[in-house]
């Protein structure tokens, strides 16, 4: 539905794209990064019914993205070379699921005979990551797809021994200390990468900004956002609080400023330039926007802790109490994004 969304709105702002460029801005701006809404992933004034819903969007959907992008892209490139886009997706993941299978037999075979320790079998997740990314097809759904079948693995097929040193906060979700160092590395090349945006291409794109550019960034991150988030809860039990604090949560960052130069490559895209525009702003504006997430993570808080005092039961679940905030401050969020990142 977002993607939907921000075909249809393009259609009238951006004049002079074509169909299939018009879907592929809708595209690269659907997904969310979780990068810019860490304060979500943390608080612990925020339900975590609510924290790891946000977390799992943010963390599937760039990746549930590519195939309509390759698509979209695929029609551009010919409306006869389909080659392409069945080679980006069903090769891709093939490969993708055979590297991360193997990947994580590998590792759980070295640990099993004590070959590895925990800190070096970190490393070896980041080139888990680079083998199914340079395997062939596209890159991007490899990796991803690869980081389902290596976490797959390694739940299937657990250490025989759990580590003493495992938070007992961590034992359900990660089945051993691996991915620390990953998501490190991830949150690291995250905020390179937006450093390097706003320094290189945001700054020529602000001297030609157009009424059309900047009206459709702000749609982008209202309109294109809220509706399908409300369509998609209606029914859910949650409170209308809750819904407009999850609609809000729709920053634009990585996922598309990893996307957009996919576009760059592609010769058959005419008006590349633009599309690179609106991405920029796009991005520019959703990061100035969610600065104070922090204050509305806090008000979000202070009517859920209110609500449930006068003993209504909500569908969101109840705030961590204040004894156990410092320890739920520290759960990890990022289990589900360390290959990807």
């Amino acid at each position: 539905m977002s993607i939907g969304a921000g075909w249809l709105l393009a259609w009238p702002l951006l004049p002079g794209l074509t169909r299939w460029e018009l879907a592929l801005v809708g595209a690269v701006l659907a997904p969310t990064d979780e990068a810019l809404g860490k304060t979500d992933m943390s608080s612990p004034r925020v339900p975590a019914l609510v924290r790891h819903g946000l977390n799992v969007e943010s963390g599937l959907n760039d990746g549930m993205v590519l195939p309509f992008f390759v698509f979209f892209l695929a029609a551009i490139v010919q409306e006869g070379e389909q080659g392409v886009f069945w080679r980006a997706l069903v090769l891709s993941s093939i490969l993708g699921v055979l590297v991360g299978v193997v990947g994580g037999q590998l590792l759980r075979s070295a640990q099993a005979r004590g070959w590895v320790s925990c800190e070096r079998a970190q490393l070896f997740v980041p080139t888990v990551a680079a083998a199914a990314y340079a395997v062939g097809g596209n890159g991007f759904i490899a990796a991803w797809i690869g980081g389902f079948a290596f976490g797959f693995t390694l739940r299937r097929f657990p250490a025989a021994e759990p580590q003493e040193d495992l938070d007992p906060l961590h034992l359900q979700d990660v089945p051993d200390r691996t991915a620390p160092f990953t998501e490190h590395l991830g949150e690291l090349l995250a905020s390179l990468s937006l450093l390097i945006f706003g320094a290189v291409l945001l700054g020529p794109t602000l001297e030609n900004l157009s009424w059309g550019i900047v009206g459709y960034a702000v749609l982008s991150l209202t309109v294109v956002r809220m509706l399908p988030v409300a369509v998609a809860l209606a029914g859910s039990g949650l409170g209308l609080p809750t819904v407009v604090y999850i609609e809000w949560f729709g920053p634009r960052g990585l996922a598309s400023v990893a996307l957009g130069p996919l576009l760059l490559e592609e010769e058959h895209v005419q008006r590349v330039e633009l599309l690179a525009r609106v991405v920029a702003v796009t991005v520019g504006l959703s990061v100035l926007l969610h600065l104070r997430r922090l204050a509305l993570a806090d008000r979000y808080g202070s009517w859920l802790e209110k609500t449930t005092a006068t003993g209504r039961k909500l569908r969101e679940g109840t705030p961590v109490p204040e004894s156990t905030r410092v320890l739920a401050g520290n759960e990890s969020h990022e289990s589900g994004r360390g290959l990807e990142n």
